[in-house]
């Protein structure tokens, strides 16, 4: 296995790693009931995805 032949300096070693911050989570809002849900999935509140009822909610 490879050895590095000299040490990286803590600024080098910081700024490699300047893109591994964590990011806001993205939401987006539901064409059926405007309500804020994750991307590409089913909304929690009415059962939609896309144009269509996935989920029918409970009586």
């Amino acid at each position: 296995m490879a050895v590095p032949r000299n040490r990286h300096s803590n600024a080098r070693k910081n700024s490699k790693r300047s893109h591994h911050a964590k990011k806001p989570q993205t939401t987006a809002v539901c064409d059926n009931c405007n309500a804020a849900r994750m991307p590409h999935t089913i909304c929690p509140s009415c059962g939609a995805y896309g144009d269509r009822i996935v989920l029918a909610k409970k009586a």
